[in-house]
C-alpha cells in the first residue's frame, strides 16, 4: 500500500514526492530532503484499514 506523498522541507522550503508504506501502520522515520540533503523526520498516521490520515515533516535536530 504505497502511496506518494508531498513533503515540504522543513529546512530548504522546497517540496518533493516520496513515498509512504501505509501497510505499517503510524510510523515515524528519517528521509533526507531530495533538494538539499538534510534529514526530515516524517510521521505518519494510519488507520486501522491503511488509509493515511495526516504527514507531519519535522527538522531531524528540533
Amino acid at each position: 500500500m504505497l502511496e506518494t506523498i508531498r513533503i515540504d522541507c522543513p529546512y530548504c522550503g522546497e517540496g518533493f514526492d516520496t513515498e509512504a508504506d501505509c501497510s505499517a501502520g503510524d510510523q515515524a522515520y528519517i528521509e533526507d530532503c531530495a533538494v538539499c540533503c538534510q534529514p526530515i523526520e516524517i510521521a505518519l498516521s494510519v488507520d486501522h484499514e491503511g488509509n493515511l490520515l495526516s504527514v507531519r515533516a519535522q527538522r531531524n535536530d528540533e
